[in-house]
Order: structure tokens, then C-alpha cells, then sequence
């Protein structure tokens, strides 16, 4: 050492600085844990505030370890740069939470109680905070949309890179299609005119309140139908003739409105020996016998 005078001193001094810094710096990351701990009670926002609080304070220690040692980066405006850069990075997931909550503030895609779906996940909203949104699963392994009973938490980013379906907003009902196929030997102007007879009940037929829903829904949304009277459409299958019962129905009655309308026409085909119910057939012939 004697033969580089100033060499000593000096790297005990970028030694005592880079320990100084590193123990002020995990000081710090400990104390802003803390801090945001006592705020954050549940189990996924603390964990990724755990991640982006590590991964920025372990680039900011990086960061102050390259300024003490390598003088050459002497603009103040470099450095924050680097540091805005590294925190950005470190915080890209909160910050996209964040802004994706003041999206969903601000544009209403959906409220609480709305049904909607959202990166292939169905389900009624059930809470909303800065960093997630919670639904109440629809679905799944449980069919016509029925409540599986599990808790989805799904970060607000997600508004931002997923289609967001929603049930409720706007015109407050859907439309619903229930098909019916029958065989080709059955009566097809009696079944339609029968399927259709159905859809003239007052339970099924929401013409009226819908065009209500329809002129309050198009103050807001371009929303527009000239018919919304359930109809009956015709076309053929490889089985039979399809009748298929379009009607508008409000989505949390979707699967009691078609219990309804299955059992009536389960009472049609038991009632009329001219209507019978399709299913996929194999029928052979013998052409060495008569025909």
C-alpha cells in the first residue's frame, strides 16, 4: 500500500460507504414493509407488495453501491434516471393495479353486484379495491351459470388486456335460446306453432318492460333492436328438425326461465302424438329384400 499513497484511505472509504448505504437502505425497506403491512391485510396484495418492495430496494442498493464506486457517473439527472427506470420496472404490476382501479372508477365498466366475465372467469363483482377486484364464480364445473361458491380475486390490470363482458350495464336483459329438435316424421307446423305458444306467456314475453329498459339503456349506449317479441326459428339437422326459442330473459333467471319453458314443452310432446323428440339415429336397409 505504501508504494500508491492515497490508495488506502480511499477504499476504506468506498467500504465504509457502501456498508453505511446498504444497512440505511435495508433499514428503510424494513421500515416502508412495515408500514405497508399494517395497511395491507390480505394475503395476495401483500405478496406482491412484498415483491416490488424487495425488488426496488434491492435496485436502488445496486444502484448506490455504482455511484460510490465508479465516480464517473457524476450527473444527479443520470442517476434518478436510472432510478426512475428501476423503480418502474420493480413497480410495474402495482402501478398498472393502481391505474386500472382509477379506469374502473372512472369509466364504470362494471359496479358492484354486476355480473360479468372477464378473462374466461364468469361471476358477480362482490368487491372492489386498489388493486383487485373480487367475483362471486359462476359456472365452471356447475352448469347454466349457477354459483360454484368460490372467490375469484382478479388484479384491476386486467381491464386494460382482457374483453370485459358484462351482463348488467346497459339493457338489463340477455337473450336466451333454448333448442328443440324433433324428428322428421313429426308435425313441424304444429310443433313451431305450439313452441311458440309457449313464448306468448306473460312469464316469457318481456316485450313490453324491455322496451322501458331499451329506451333508458340508449341515453348511454347505442343499443338498438326493431323486434324484441320472442320468436321461433326453423332449420333442419342431420336428425331432425331444429326449432330454436329465442326470447330475452334477465341473466340471474336464466336457468329458472328455461326450467320453465323445458317443462311445458316436455307437456307439448307427452300431450301430442305428433310431436316427437330427435336424437341422433342410424338407420339401415336391406335392399336385397321388398322395399
Amino acid at each position: 500500500m505504501d508504494f500508491i499513497p492515497g490508495l488506502s484511505s480511499e477504499l476504506e472509504t468506498k467500504i465504509v460507504k457502501s456498508f453505511v448505504a446498504i444497512v440505511v437502505i435495508l433499514f428503510a425497506r424494513w421500515f416502508v414493509s412495515k408500514v405497508v403491512f399494517k395497511q395491507v391485510h390480505q394475503n395476495v396484495s401483500r405478496y406482491y407488495w412484498q415483491k416490488s418492495i424487495s425488488i426496488t430496494f434491492n435496485i436502488v442498493i445496486v444502484l448506490t453501491i455504482f455511484r460510490i464506486w465508479f465516480e464517473a457517473i457524476d450527473s444527479i439527472a443520470t442517476y434518478l434516471g436510472l432510478l426512475s427506470a428501476g423503480l418502474a420496472i420493480a413497480l410495474k404490476d402495482p402501478v398498472a393495479n393502481l391505474g386500472g382501479w382509477a379506469f374502473i372508477l372512472w369509466r364504470r365498466p362494471f359496479s358492484l353486484e354486476d355480473r360479468i366475465q372477464i378473462d374466461n372467469v364468469k361471476g358477480d363483482v362482490i368487491d372492489m379495491r386498489l388493486f383487485q377486484f373480487t367475483l362471486l364464480e359462476l359456472g365452471n364445473w356447475v352448469d347454466s351459470e349457477q354459483s360454484t361458491g368460490r372467490i375469484v380475486h382478479i388484479p384491476n390490470s386486467k381491464v386494460f388486456t382482457n374483453p370485459t363482458y358484462n351482463y348488467s350495464a346497459g339493457f338489463r336483459y340477455i337473450w336466451n335460446e333454448i333448442n328443440v329438435l324433433v324428428t322428421f316424421e313429426s308435425d313441424w307446423k304444429e310443433t313451431k306453432q305450439k313452441l311458440t305458444k309457449i313464448l306468448e306467456d306473460d312469464k316469457f314475453n318481456l316485450n313490453e318492460s324491455a322496451k322501458r329498459a331499451l329506451r333508458s339503456s340508449s341515453k348511454k349506449f347505442m343499443i338498438y333492436y326493431q323486434n324484441l317479441t320472442p320468436k321461433v326459428y326453423t332449420t333442419v339437422k342431420d336428425s331432425g328438425v331444429m326449432f330454436s326459442m329465442r326470447f330475452l330473459c334477465e341473466p340471474r333467471k336464466r336457468r329458472f326461465v328455461e326450467e320453465l319453458i323445458w317443462e311445458q314443452i316436455l307437456e307439448v310432446v307427452d300431450s301430442s302424438p305428433k310431436i316427437d323428440l330427435a336424437y341422433p339415429t342410424v338407420r339401415y336397409y336391406d335392399t336385397a329384400k321388398s322395399p
